[in-house]
């Protein structure tokens, strides 16, 4: 497996990838036109994507990280957030975070595995930023818990 950056000026961003982790095809070009957008490929097929955006000059964030289902399992997530850990520390930020739903159950495992904490929860995120409800797990996503890790 190969994680290299997309040449978002070339090449077609993975927006079925992106959706795995987002349902706001809206919200996903937002936050892609202010960061960069990473890919893992396996045998020259893109099957994970991660985008890295700045909040400020000493913070950035992972705002999307998704794995095609086929390939889930398999590592590749972890890879690819390991993978933005060491970008973000190596373009000289202080912290990296990350949100995730409430319901994210695996998510939030992977990221703490990773070595972020839970800085705090955002009450009602998804109800009040998405038009439709969202379910994961049996369990509604309401709220976005916002982890944080020092670089």
């Amino acid at each position: 497996m190969v994680i290299r950056r997309l040449n978002q000026n070339d090449e077609i961003v993975p927006m079925s990838l992106l959706l795995l982790a987002d349902p706001s095809e809206e919200m996903i070009r937002g936050y892609l036109n202010k960061g960069e957008c990473f890919v893992a490929e396996v045998e020259n097929k893109i099957v994970g994507v991660c985008v890295l955006s700045p909040i400020s000059s000493e913070s950035t964030e992972i705002v999307n990280v998704a794995v095609s289902e086929n390939y889930q399992g398999k590592g590749i997530g972890k890879q690819l957030v390991l993978h933005a850990i060491q970008t973000a520390r190596f373009l000289g930020f202080k912290t990296i975070e990350i949100g995730t739903g409430n319901s994210s159950i695996g998510q939030l495992a992977l990221y703490q595995k990773c070595g972020f904490q839970i800085e705090c929860i955002d009450k009602d995120y998804f109800i009040k930023n998405y038009p439709e409800e969202i379910y994961e797990n049996g369990i509604q996503c309401r709220d976005m818990i916002r982890l944080k890790q020092e670089l």
